[in-house]
């Protein structure tokens, strides 16, 4: 499994629909692995000011990422691989 990251332009987004969009990934994430695609949310990161959001996902392919994302109905610029580096 490889950590993959993805950005997203949510400017003027509300808290509600914030979290909403959170949810939407973790319960698809358990859905696919139900499944048979096994991948993770792990966190995001949102910066209010601009916009910008960072999503952290635990999974086999960026293909599969891509998947989670358009099947929750959540907009991204880009999915890469990252290096999670949590202390």
């Amino acid at each position: 499994m490889t950590v993959f990251m993805v950005e997203r332009d949510l400017k003027g987004i509300s808290m509600a629909d914030l979290g909403g969009a959170q949810k939407a990934a973790i319960t698809t994430a358990q859905a696919m692995t139900a499944l048979g695609t096994k991948i993770s949310y792990i966190r995001s990161t949102f910066a209010p000011e601009d916009g910008r959001c960072m999503c952290l996902f635990d999974a086999a392919s960026d293909t599969d990422v891509r998947r989670l994302n358009d099947t929750a109905g959540l907009p991204y610029h880009s999915v890469v691989a990252a290096l999670d580096l949590t202390p």
